[in-house]
């Protein structure tokens, strides 16, 4: 459970659940076969597809210290049709 983050939901994100799909942040060394596996094992459902990226790094400056924000690998997990994750469920 620690390498997922947690879930993500903005504008963006709630119109990919209408088309079966869910997106998290995860460890930046997490890899797609560990993060399909855990998902399927966990909430008892069939991933269709994974796919990833991450996100670029913001610099935070307090006073003189230059430094950067700490960031995440985004995993937008697609689902089999009839399956969802009871996390997002609409009802």
């Amino acid at each position: 459970m620690d390498k997922v983050k947690y879930p993500i939901l903005t504008e963006k994100t709630i119109r990919l659940l209408e088309k079966n799909q869910y997106t998290f942040n995860v460890d930046q060394k997490s890899t797609k076969i560990e993060m399909k596996k855990w998902i399927e094992n966990f909430f008892n459902v069939r991933v269709k597809a994974v796919n990833s990226h991450i996100l670029p790094r913001k610099k935070k400056r307090i006073g003189p210290i230059i430094g950067h924000s700490i960031y995440y690998k985004r995993m937008i997990i697609t689902l089999q049709p009839g399956y969802s994750i009871p996390l997002f469920s609409n009802k």
